[in-house]
This record gives C-alpha cells, sequence and structure tokens, in this order.
C-alpha cells in the first residue's frame, strides 16, 4: 500500500497531512507513505522530523497586485507539475491526498492524469482556490465547516469530517505535560503562538504581558513569536531594565506543540481553523485575535463560534490593546471556577474524529 501526502507553505496545511498518514499507517503499519511539498516551505523541516519522507516541487501562488511576478508562477506551474508527474510514476501510490497549500495544484493534476486516485481536504469555512479547482476530478472532497459546502459542485463525493489534529492534542495528560516543563503546581500557564509565521501584533501585547509577568511565582509564560520575528523579540527584551527569569521562556517555534498545548491554561493565538481544532481537541480556553489579512475574513468567524460558545475571548486586531488582554488573564487567574467552564465548554465543540472518518472514506482506494 502507497500513499502520497501533499502539503505546504503553513503548519495549517502541514499537520493535517501528519495527522491523515499517522491515521492510515496506524491501521495499515506496513503502508509506505511519501510527502510532497514545496522547495523551500517549512514541510521540509516538519515532516522528516515526523518519520516521513519528502520530496519537493517548484509551486507558487498568483499574484494579483504584482501581476509580472505571475511569469514565475507559470514557470513554477509547468516545472512542478512535470517534476511531480515523474515522482508519482516512480513512487506508483494507490491515492494522492492533497490537504492544501500551492503544491496542492501540480500534485493532484499530475495523479489525476496518470489515473490514480486523489482526495482533498479543506480546512477552511472559505475554501482555498486550489482546492476549489481540484474537487472536480477528486474521488472524495472532505471539508471541515458545512459553510464551505456551497463552494463545492461534487454534493456526491463531499463530506464534512471537521480538522484532522494528531492524536496527542486527543489523549494528553495534563499534568504528565506540566511536570515535563517544569511547570510547578498551581502556576497559570498561558501559551502564545502566532500561528507559523508569527503575528506582530500578537507579539507586542506579550512583551507587555513578559512586563507584567516576568519573575512570577504563579504564571508560566511560553512565547513562540514566529521565526521571523524571534531576533526582533529577543532584542525588545534585550533592552528592558530586567532580565528575563525562569518562568517565561520563548522559542523561535514550538515543534511538540501537543505538549505545550496539553500543558497550557489559556492559549493565545489567531484563529486558523486548525488551531482551532487543536484548541478544542485538547479544551482549553483560549484568547483569540483573528488575522485581518485572510480571505472573507474567515478567522473572525472561525473564533466567533468558541466565543459565542463561551469558550474564547475574542478581540478583533482593530480593536486590541495591551490592558484588554491583561485584564482577562487577571480575571482568569484569579477565577479558576470561570477558567474550568471555558475548558468544558471548549471540550465540547472539538471534533476528534476527522482523521477515522477521512480514512473510512478513502479506505476503498487503497490496496
Amino acid at each position: 500500500m502507497r500513499v502520497v501526502m501533499t502539503c505546504g507553505g503553513t503548519g495549517g496545511h502541514i499537520y493535517p497531512a501528519l495527522a491523515i498518514a499517522d491515521t492510515i499507517k496506524s491501521h495499515n503499519p506496513e503502508a509506505e507513505i511519501m510527502f510532497i511539498g514545496t522547495l523551500k516551505g517549512m514541510e521540509n523541516n516538519i515532516v522528516p522530523s515526523n518519520g516521513y519522507p519528502i520530496k519537493q516541487v517548484p509551486a507558487s501562488g498568483i499574484k494579483r497586485k504584482q501581476i509580472w511576478k505571475n511569469v514565475k508562477t507559470l514557470k513554477d506551474a509547468i516545472q512542478g507539475y512535470s517534476k511531480a508527474k515523474k515522482i508519482i510514476k516512480d513512487f506508483n501510490p494507490d491515492l494522492v491526498i492533497g490537504t492544501g497549500g500551492y503544491v496542492c495544484g501540480p500534485v493532484v493534476r499530475a495523479a489525476s492524469s496518470l489515473g490514480i486516485n486523489t482526495a482533498i481536504h479543506e480546512q477552511n469555512a472559505y475554501p482555498g482556490v486550489t482546492n476549489k479547482m481540484l474537487a472536480g476530478k477528486a474521488k472524495q472532497v472532505f471539508l471541515s465547516f458545512e459553510e464551505s459546502r456551497k463552494y463545492f459542485k461534487e454534493a456526491e463525493r463531499t463530506q464534512i469530517v471537521g480538522n484532522p489534529v494528531r492524536k496527542g492534542f486527543i489523549v494528553g495528560d495534563r499534568e504528565k505535560a506540566r511536570e515535563a516543563l517544569g511547570i510547578k503546581p498551581g502556576e497559570l500557564v498561558i501559551l502564545c503562538f502566532g500561528g507559523s509565521l508569527g503575528a506582530p501584533r500578537i507579539n507586542q501585547v506579550m512583551l507587555s504581558l513578559i512586563d507584567k509577568y516576568n519573575g512570577s511565582k504563579d504564571v508560566s509564560i511560553f512565547f513562540a513569536p514566529g521565526k521571523r520575528h524571534y531576533s526582533e523579540i529577543m532584542g525588545k527584551l534585550s533592552l528592558k531594565p530586567y532580565e528575563v527569569k525562569e518562568n517565561v521562556r520563548i522559542f523561535d517555534y514550538i515543534n511538540n506543540m501537543p505538549d505545550f498545548m496539553v500543558a497550557a491554561d489559556v492559549i493565545i493565538g489567531r484563529a486558523g481553523a486548525l488551531s482551532l481544532a487543536e484548541i478544542t481537541a485538547c479544551g482549553r480556553a483560549a484568547i483569540l485575535i483573528p488575522s485581518p489579512y485572510v480571505a472573507e475574513n474567515h478567522q473572525f468567524h472561525n473564533a466567533k463560534v468558541l466565543a459565542d460558545r463561551n469558550a474564547a475571548y475574542l478581540f478583533e486586531e482593530k480593536d486590541l490593546t495591551d490592558e484588554k488582554v491583561l485584564e482577562v488573564i487577571e480575571t482568569l487567574k484569579n477565577d479558576r471556577k470561570l477558567l474550568e467552564k471555558m475548558e468544558e465548554n471548549s471540550k465540547s465543540l472539538a471534533t476528534l474524529n476527522a482523521a477515522e472518518d477521512i480514512y473510512e472514506g478513502i479506505k476503498e482506494y487503497l490496496k
């Protein structure tokens, strides 16, 4: 049994692919699974670190504001398709599964041209252009939100499954995770990440939280500002009139996110579909600041689902202030019953069987 997973660009595309791959392997330990990603994307570090081989093809997106750059996009599309076709022909998979990113275009199209079955998974309520284009030839179209169904005409081949998350988010043990991270009993643990690429406005808020809680005996902070912002944040902290204490830990990127999220009490970050699936799988309270730079403002709508169920606080970036976030943290620190209720509400929104449901939908194509 052989399967190709294709994904790229952000963790929101990569980690669902890993969850699906892990589920296939759990049912079929002998299965050979290979990933195909972009030439320089973060998948080239994440995928091998999770035990899977990966090959690369050229791929890039359409530039709507810089039309002249689409010459490269066209060149990448031609070369990417040609290279993907060769890789797939050599590997001869039973199925190719795309979970998002520009690279899915040439890879899934190449598989279809070779007569190989394909499937796609869309994480967001507002689907990407690539997935809408690829759905026509896919044997199965898996969606995370009912709201996205209207964008796909393949009703008989479309299934709502939610977002696949890795098992660590579902079965992780909070006390063990906190012990492994050196967290003292009774501490309020704040985990902040701005997504794969970071978020400057959220990072600014976190600097204020560090000012407030640095050296605190009842608050721990784990903060991942994103690789492109890490040096900047560390530079700003070096200018502070204090030394950063051991209760504040800063990372350029968190690879073992399940351990950190399971250990956390409050999660601060964007509202990408995968992040919310992971947060609810763990059953954690959150402070969500949706990205204002995404299509159809879909992160706001994602976050509103949690906020309306009292599982999260929602602040649009245009209304965000350091004081508002500090007020929420103080409220949750001093009212653990409220925190516990938010955790219950969060857990009630979790979709825990997405990867298994996808496996059930594709297993007839696996030999």
